[in-house]
């Protein structure tokens, strides 16, 4: 193997400078979902949801989506599907581009029956996978549209219990497909040691239920790296709060935050909430990361998923479900439901009444038996007196 002389370098090591300079030519694309439970019943006109908004343009310190109007979406009463919204911003920090794609899932498990909510959000994911696998087997293949979901931030109501059994059945789904992030919405409504408590029952219920979050290895090349990976895992489910405003603390300093009569919670102090760590997983360090575990993990499941049970170039055959149907469906379960209890009750009513003839059978055979010996006892005395006395 050949080497070189000390001083006497090829120019190697320079290699990491051009592939800076090219990544910094070409740039980067992120698309991250934000996806949570809405309360239910809805909110009141004019209160606030989980802060998603909010926490979308804190975290890149400008207004990438403009503010709900909460009075014009809570009076949309015959909504009945859950609304993708995607928004596009580029956004660019020393001569490096970065294309920022939010997928916003508003409205969801905001109905009466929430029973296949969350579908088209799961169909939104696997579209996206189908459209990239469809793209990369074309003969050309120079402009490929990449939408393909890098990490999905759930939202997670701070009712300071545990998950919701819609939360659990979210999560199991959305764990398999893409890089799920559990994230506490509006820690400032919580005290310290009752949101510590909800972080653990939270992660107690992730690990019974099996539910695939996104991970990173602990280990790094220096000391420094590594205490701060394992902050940063500690720190899951990231407590947020979200706040685009300026406010003035007690000691004068001007921070972003929310004003309260006891203080200012503070959305970069890491006493207060896990913002600075979930903006540090998100861009500063892991960014590469998410985009390469989901090309190597959540992209090539679903492509081999795929490919061994269709041939090359043949389209994905979707189900295509008739409301109408998923009604009547729904009407016939809950009558056919109602039936098996009605005969389930019915039966237990007849194995009782049959028990209770049974029971009274059983005294009326034993008085018999009774009395069937008192006759033959009094039989046997009867004979003994008539019998002839011996000389």
């Amino acid at each position: 193997m050949a080497s070189t002389q000390a001083g006497a370098g090829i120019g190697i090591a320079n290699l990491p400078n051009q592939r800076h300079a090219i990544a910094s030519k070409k740039g980067s694309a992120l698309t991250m979902m934000i996806a949570g439970k809405q309360a239910t019943p809805r909110p009141l006109i004019g209160e606030s949801g989980l802060g998603k908004t909010t926490f979308i343009n804190t975290l890149f310190t400008t207004t990438i989506k403009a503010p709900k109007n909460h009075k014009r979406r809570y009076n949309k009463t015959t909504e009945k599907t859950v609304e993708i919204e995607i928004i596009r911003a580029e956004l660019e920090e020393k001569q490096f581009s970065v294309k920022l794609s939010v997928i916003d899932t508003p409205g969801f498990g905001d109905y009466t029956n929430n029973r296949d909510s969350w579908m088209p959000i799961i169909d939104f994911i696997d579209d996206q996978h189908e459209s990239y696998m469809r793209q990369d087997q074309q003969p050309k293949r120079q402009e490929l549209s990449d939408m393909r979901v890098h990490c999905c931030l759930y939202f997670i109501r701070p009712t300071g219990h545990t998950l919701k059994p819609l939360d659990i059945e979210v999560m199991k789904r959305l764990g398999t497909r893409v890089n799920l992030i559990p994230v506490i919405a509006k820690a400032d409504t919580m005290t310290p040691t009752d949101l510590h408590k909800f972080k653990k029952r939270i992660l107690e219920v992730i690990a019974a239920q099996n539910i695939q979050c996104y991970t990173f290895s602990l280990e790094s090349d220096d000391e420094a790296s590594t205490k701060r990976n394992m902050s940063i895992m500690d720190a899951m489910p990231f407590s947020i709060i979200g706040s685009t405003d300026d406010v003035q603390t007690s000691d004068g300093r001007t921070v972003k935050g929310r004003q309260y009569s006891w203080g200012v919670a503070e959305v970069e102090n890491e006493d207060h909430c896990d913002f600075k760590k979930l903006r540090q997983l998100l861009i500063r360090t892991h960014m590469l990361d998410l985009i390469h575990s989901t090309e190597e993990t959540h992209y090539e499941n679903y492509r081999r998923a795929q490919m061994e049970t269709r041939k090359i170039g043949e389209p994905k055959v979707k189900t295509v479900t008739n409301p109408k149907w998923k009604e009547e469906e729904e009407a016939l379960r809950k009558r056919f439901t109602e039936q098996v209890r009605l005969e389930e009750n019915r039966f237990r009513s007849w194995e009782q009444q049959l028990i209770a003839e049974r029971d009274r059978l059983n005294k009326d055979l034993e008085a018999e038996h009774s009395h069937i010996k008192a006759l033959e006892a009094e039989l046997e005395s009867m004979q003994v007196g008539l019998s002839p006395k011996r000389k």
